[in-house]
């Protein structure tokens, strides 16, 4: 085998080499590993005195080969300690492969498997959306679920999914939901019209002005719907409370109007760019859900125009709506906070406002001022009308993917139950289980139910038999998976769903099971929409970009982040990334450093990359090229940038380990009990890199923090939301200047994030192999452990080859042993 040391590496051994000569591995465990891995001392969760050569436990294969990956980077032994020679390092890694390798093939027959694992939430989500042709977004029968366990933010692996009996009960509970839904409605809905002009009711908040200065004749939308006051966010239909008779699709045709969008005021008030032409967002509402100007827990943008300056217009939108939901309308680009705004447009400029009216500018009597005698911007909406459902046929698609295309029968039950559960189940069902469920149908029919009723109950059965709910995977004599186990297994992998037509019939035949078949389906996956699921889940899972928000930046220090609705355009940008990445088979190494990225105006405007699109196109993202290393590669990204931080201020420790967990594959160990946080007991301190370095002074916390400090250092150019800072901030003036420098423990320096992402991409068989068996865990449902090595080493030997594509890869993983096996 042949061993590539690191330059670095070498030039250390002819400067601080060492007269001994390591006779056997063990000999050199003894010499350069025992002082901090050994009985008195255990640096960073680790011990080695007790690994036994031959290795006779999968946990010593495990030990030995992290010896292995240290050496061969050059990250071990520490800089300030003895350091072997260049042939010392090449033989003992020698040693130690060929041992590791002898012992894999010992306990190759105990190596990892999956384990029988339920669908998680998501893939429910995806899987009963399938099942029925149900537009999953205005629907989650979910809500009741327990949240997911997870590991390494992986929420599909088997040995943590739990399932409790409470769990067993919402799946009741789920099923009936999702059943009614697709099949509750037998007769076909008559199309309605419905005119709303005049008397329109506004939120509590503006009742009084409206009244005082409209008589109620608009509704007016103020601001973007991501506000922590919500007065004029979000803006329903008064006198539709009730919401659509039916599910279906309805036209919404609304007479609206751009006011003031071009104002005498400080633009600063509203936080928002003039010269954006102004947009109508639409959102489903429902009153039982919650307040209607507040956000819900179901609320996607369904449609979105632009509104043109001038007198008012009818636009149409034409939307999906579930029965009982309603129109809300937003605005997207809208102003910042509309109660601040009036306020200080009220009191900045009442000059401008008749005598009279210039006392007493309490927060209600500030905006009926404003609405009398300015100019504020805002979307007023002068009528709506609402005309459906809108029905091309009858059945519904959701009636038709279970019913087919013939009428229901009460003769029909059993063939309806044998087609649905062969498709729920994800393999032919078998005869005996259909008998199981049509008990259920002929106990529901004899307890007085109709037929179709006891069909449906029969159907409720399926979504509740362990079939459903768990992806077994049998397997045939060689221990491979079987034809319909590897459908299912490719299509959660890439569509978190159930396998399509295409793939069952290719399984049927058994004509997956052919290499050239399954690459081919993988390819054809990926190239598809419904492998955006796996594009989000993946990058939630390896990146932890689920979890983007759940520390809020602080919303009077970075108020850009709400009013631009950065959040979602963060994750936005990392999902085209990535799908560019897999449409082009673009090197993963990209991941690490680009050219090149994905970002809309408001994205571009935080990065500094100035105007990229005009005005009317501000919301809309494009590849653009960059020339500032400052961006390109995950590092650069918003969406890693501000869920690395807190919200608040940034943390060289914590980015430090995002980035050993993420990017590297070798997360710290936990610290000891008896280590001090990071606290003001270093008050003394002025930068953040002085608080680090007096927290590190502790003996027992240096060996972690020498490898998570300079990597975290390198980050401290961004501030919590990803934007580029020179200074620290101290209140509201600056503060001292940022040191990004660090040294790794190999002795590889750097002066700023630039330097640091070369270094990365000199490691990036190190990052190929991390993102590699983050894939293969994703994609098997379990973790990795030391016996899957040669595996992963295969997968990698050949994905080199095309530079590292992504896609190549993915295909790899899907080719590979260790994915047609349990």
């Amino acid at each position: 085998m042949k061993i590539s040391i690191p330059l670095l590496f070498i030039s250390s051994f002819v400067i601080l080499h060492s007269s001994f000569a390591a006779a056997s591995p063990a000999d050199f465990l003894q010499t350069y590993c025992l002082d901090c891995h050994g009985a008195e001392k255990q640096k960073g969760d680790r011990r080695f005195d007790l690994l036994t050569l031959p290795a006779t436990k999968a946990d010593d294969v495990l030990d030995l080969q992290d010896i292995i990956d240290q050496v061969t980077l050059g990250d071990m032994p520490p800089k300030k300690s003895p350091q072997p020679t260049a042939d010392e390092a090449k033989e003992a890694v020698a040693a130690l492969t060929q041992a590791v390798t002898a012992a894999r093939a010992q306990f190759r027959s105990t190596g990892g498997q999956t384990v029988l694992r339920r669908l998680n939430r998501r893939e429910y989500i995806q899987t009963v959306g399938d099942l029925f042709a149900l537009d999953m977004r205005l629907f989650d029968p979910t809500t009741k679920f327990p949240r997911d366990q997870m590991a390494d933010h992986m929420d599909n692996l088997g040995d943590v999914l739990q399932t409790s009996g409470y769990l067993l009960a919402q799946y009741l509970d789920a099923a009936d939901q999702v059943v009614e839904k697709a099949l509750g409605e037998r007769e076909r809905p008559q199309e309605k019209i419905w005119t709303f002009k005049g008397n329109f009711h506004p939120q509590q908040e503006h009742s009084f002005p409206h009244k005082q200065v409209y008589d109620n004749r608009y509704l007016c939308v103020y601001e973007v719907p991501d506000n922590d006051k919500h007065e004029g966010g979000y803006v329903p239909v008064s006198g539709f409370r009730d919401g659509v008779p039916a599910d279906g699709v309805y036209e919404i045709r609304v007479m609206a109007q751009a006011m003031n969008r071009e104002h005498p005021y400080d633009p600063e008030i509203f936080g928002r760019e003039t010269a954006q032409p102004f947009r109508l967002g639409l959102v489903p509402g429902d009153a039982k859900a919650g307040p209607l100007h507040h956000p819900q827990p179901i609320e996607p943008q369904l449609a979105e125009v632009t509104l043109t300056d001038g007198d008012p217009e009818w636009y149409t939108l034409t939307v999906p709506l579930h029965k009982g939901q309603m129109p809300r309308f937003t605005f997207p680009n809208g102003m910042a906070g509309s109660r601040q705004a009036f306020q200080q447009v009220a009191r900045r400029y009442k000059d401008q406002w008749p005598e009279h009216e210039r006392q007493d500018l309490g927060i209600f009597q500030a905006r009926r001022v404003v609405l009398k005698y300015g100019f504020m911007p805002h979307i007023r909406i002068h009528e709506v009308q609402i005309r459906g459902p809108i029905l091309d046929q009858w059945p519904p698609a959701t009636q038709r993917a279970v019913l087919g295309d013939r009428p229901f029968t009460p003769e029909r039950i059993r063939e309806i139950i044998h087609t649905f559960a062969t498709r729920a189940y994800r393999r032919p069902v078998q005869e005996d289980e259909v008998d199981r469920v049509m008990a259920v149908v002929k106990s529901r029919q004899q307890s007085g139910a109709g037929p179709y009723a006891a069909m449906k109950d029969g159907l409720k059965a399926v979504l509740c038999a362990p079939a459903f709910i768990y992806l077994a995977e049998p397997v045939d004599d060689q221990g491979r998976l079987t034809a319909h186990a590897l459908a299912s297994r490719l299509s959660y992998f890439l569509t978190s769903s159930l396998p399509d037509a295409e793939l069952r019939a290719l399984a049927d035949s058994a004509a997956l099971l052919k290499p050239a078949v399954l690459q081919a389906q993988a390819r054809r996956l990926l190239a598809s929409p419904r492998s955006d699921a796996f594009v989000e889940s993946f990058l939630n899972s390896w990146l932890n970009l689920r979890s983007l928000g759940d520390m809020p930046p602080d919303r009077e220090a970075f108020s850009q982040y709400y009013a631009s609705a950065l959040q979602p355009a963060m994750k936005r940008e990392t999902q085209l990334f990535m799908r560019h990445l897999l449409e082009t088979n673009g090197s993963l190494v990209r991941f690490l450093d680009a050219d090149f990225t994905f970002v809309n105006q408001p994205l571009a405007t935080l990065y500094g990359l100035g105007p990229i699109s005009p005005p009317e196109k501000a919301h809309e993202f494009r590849q653009v090229k960059l020339t500032n290393p400052q961006r390109g590669g995950l590092l650069g990204q918003g969406s890693v940038l501000t869920v690395s931080a807190n919200g608040i201020e940034t943390s060289p420790v914590t980015r430090g380990v995002w980035l050993l967990e993420n990017l590297l594959g070798t997360p710290p160990a936990p610290p000891p009990d008896d280590v001090p946080p990071i606290d003001p007991d270093v008050r003394g301190a002025t930068t953040m890199r002085e608080i680090i370095i007096k927290h590190r002074d502790n003996p027992g916390c240096y060996d972690c923090h020498q490898k998570i400090d300079p990597l975290g250092f390198a980050l401290e150019n961004y501030d919590p939301i990803g934007a580029w800072r020179t200074h620290y901030k101290q209140g509201k003036k600056q503060g001292p200047k940022i040191d990004a420098a660090g040294e790794l423990p190999g002795g590889q320096s750097f002066q700023d994030v630039a330097g640091l992402k070369k270094i990365l991409v000199a490691r990036q068989d190190q990052f190929a192999r991390m993102l590699t068996e983050k894939l293969l865990a994703y994609a098997c449902g379990r973790r990795i452990e030391s016996m899957d090595r040669p595996q992963v080493d295969t997968i990698l030997t050949t994905t080199a080859k095309s530079n590292y594509g992504l896609r190549t890869l993915i295909e790899q993983i899907v080719l590979s042993d260790t994915f047609a096996k349990k």
